[in-house]
């Protein structure tokens, strides 16, 4: 690849990292909307406006899979070249599937409205847990934003919390079900809701172990934190 070549493939990189933080921004943005909704009844405004981030995302994970496709026709990268344009893939689809799962929550949301007795759990519990995984998504944008595998290790590690948060939240429900059989319904909605922020902090750890792969040079999607801690601190 000649200094001119190599010139046009930075910049074509530098378009497409660009175009990924762009993308995390506007699910980060999306969340944030959603979180409004859960927490006040009165946002509905924020539901379309969510909905509409939502199809922006889809549009640039299209675009930024082209992109990345075109690089691989056109200058035929190899190792850790090949590598970052394989988990920007990776990273766009785990972005476009948050999308989905904020969608869930604002939609879900205003379903959920009027129960007085679940209002506890849904303002309090599962807005607080919706707060963990967008700090939780931030982290997993800046550590791919810097390359960080360290960081990515913080970031796998916290996946444990929002889990644990899931779990203590569908013990609270079933509780309030079975006390009360009126509650089943906009409990069942709440359950969704709390799945989906589950699966965000699931995507987001899957976007910190797309960066230990691209500068450690190892899959590590089915290791633990501890091994994966390991991993980025051997030299």
């Amino acid at each position: 690849m000649n200094e001119h070549t190599h010139k046009q493939f930075d910049a074509e990189m530098e378009t497409i990292r660009s175009g990924v933080l762009a993308m995390g921004g506007l699910a980060e943005t999306q969340l944030t909307r959603a979180i409004a909704v859960l927490r006040d009844d009165e946002n509905e405004g924020e539901i379309d406006r969510v909905g509409a981030v939502e199809h922006e995302i889809n549009r640039m994970q299209m675009t930024i899979d082209q992109q990345c496709s075109q690089i691989i026709a056109k200058r035929q990268p190899a190792a850790i070249d090949l590598r970052m344009i394989l988990t920007i893939t990776k990273i766009v689809n785990d972005l476009e599937r948050i999308g989905d799962e904020v969608k869930k929550i604002a939609y879900k949301a205003a379903q959920t409205r009027g129960s007085d007795q679940l209002a506890q759990v849904r303002h309090h519990d599962v807005a607080h847990a919706a707060d963990r995984a967008q700090e939780m998504l931030q982290m997993a944008l800046d550590v791919f934003a810097r390359l960080d595998a360290a960081a990515a290790a913080e970031v796998i590690e916290q996946d444990g919390e929002i889990d644990a948060a899931f779990l203590a939240i569908m013990r609270q429900l079933i509780s309030y079900m079975m006390e009360d059989p009126r509650t089943i319904g906009p409990a069942l909605e709440i359950v969704f809701i709390a799945k989906s922020i589950e699966r965000i902090g699931d995507h987001a750890k899957n976007i910190a172990e797309a960066v230990v792969q691209v500068v450690r040079g190892k899959d590590v999607r089915h290791a633990s934190a501890e091994e994966i801690r390991a991993e980025v601190a051997a030299e």
